[in-house]
Parts: structure tokens; sequence; C-alpha cells
């Protein structure tokens, strides 16, 4: 099994409540249950307010690297990506578990 777990931070001046980015949020959260390599889905709002906290997670699993290649490369996982570049940066990690 295979951990992805993404970090988003805002853009400076981007707040959690404009529109495209309640979209964003949407257009994640509706990846779990449309994605069928994801064996593991849960995404939210960081819940501190800590300086170095990052604002939103996601908390994934696939079964393995080929999983995760698909998953990435899925037309509905691009499209929500391609609405968080728009106001945000974000880190990865991918690790066996």
């Amino acid at each position: 099994m295979i951990r992805h777990l993404v970090l988003f931070k805002l853009n400076d001046g981007v707040e959690r409540d404009e529109p495209r980015v309640v979209a964003g949020v949407e257009a994640f959260r509706a990846l779990g249950g449309t994605i069928p390599e994801l064996t593991f889905w849960e995404c939210a709002w960081n819940i501190t307010d800590r300086p170095i906290a990052y604002d939103f997670a996601i908390n994934s699993a696939v079964e393995d690297t080929d999983a995760l290649k698909r998953y990435i490369e899925h037309p509905d996982h691009q499209a929500a990506a391609g609405q968080w570049r728009e106001f945000a940066t974000w880190v990865i990690a991918d690790y066996e578990f």
C-alpha cells in the first residue's frame, strides 16, 4: 500500500470562503467516491492556527505505484488539482506502509 499525503497552503490574500476555494474543496471531496484506485480518502481543513501549519490536507491510500500513477493521471484528479493551482501551493509525500 502507498500513502499519498498532500498539504496545501493558500496563497497570500486567499480566504477559505472564496467561491473558487469552496469549489476546489468540493472537487477534492468528490474524488473519494469517483476514482477506483483510492482505497482510502479523506480531506479537511487544518484546525490549528500555528504559523508553520498548512491550510488543507489530503490523506489517501492506493494499492501500489501503478495505482498511484493512474490516480494522479485520472481526469477528475487533474481537474481538481488544476483548480488549486490557481490559489495555493502544496507539498506531497508518498510512502509505502
